[in-house]
């Protein structure tokens, strides 16, 4: 009988170990993600000060737009926490949108070749966003299914896993850039 208990007691230790292990393993995963998402948010940052110079010189009149984007970069870098700066990052990537659309309205600023190339640019990490993106989001979705899951959760809330945040954006049509 004492043989039967302690061979219980080592399986449902060794059951424990395991799937702690992999909890961890899915929430490092989704931190890389993070990570990477992380990066592709600061290439972007990098160029709305280049952007909006650019504009500036050309489209004087949209000066709340050239305002709020500057501010949504700002309040983005210095966001705490997921949920909090997808939120502004999702806000300043439909600002930019409308940024890069003000082509259509001052044909000088569509010919201009710095403007033209960080256009490129951004539709280059904007590409790289979706990617890392994706991968996070996936990442994301796989480590909640494990806390939301028996025998996963069980260990999940032992240990005070918690569920990270996806970043999620509105559904757009593929950006088009006239070269």
């Amino acid at each position: 009988m004492g043989w039967a208990l302690a061979a219980v007691t080592v399986a449902l230790l060794v059951a424990a170990i395991v799937l702690y292990n992999r909890l961890i393993a899915d929430r490092n995963l989704a931190r890389q993600g993070y990570a990477d998402i992380d990066v592709q948010l600061k290439r972007r940052a990098d160029l709305v000060p280049q952007l909006v110079e650019a504009v500036r010189g050309y489209a004087s009149y949209e000066k709340s737009l050239l305002t709020t984007v500057t501010e949504l970069r700002t309040n983005a870098l210095a966001a705490q926490g997921g949920a909090a700066r997808f939120a502004l990052e999702k806000e300043l990537g439909a600002r930019l949108g409308q940024l890069v659309l003000l082509q259509e309205n001052y044909p000088q600023l569509k010919a201009d070749a710095n403007f033209l190339d960080l256009q490129a640019k951004l539709v280059e990490v904007e590409d790289h966003l979706q990617y890392a993106r994706r991968f996070y989001n996936g990442a994301v979705k796989q480590y909640v299914t494990r806390l939301e899951t028996f025998p996963d959760t069980i260990v999940a809330r032992l240990f005070g896993f918690q569920p990270l945040p996806f970043f999620e954006t509105d559904d757009r049509a593929p950006v088009k850039v006239q070269l």
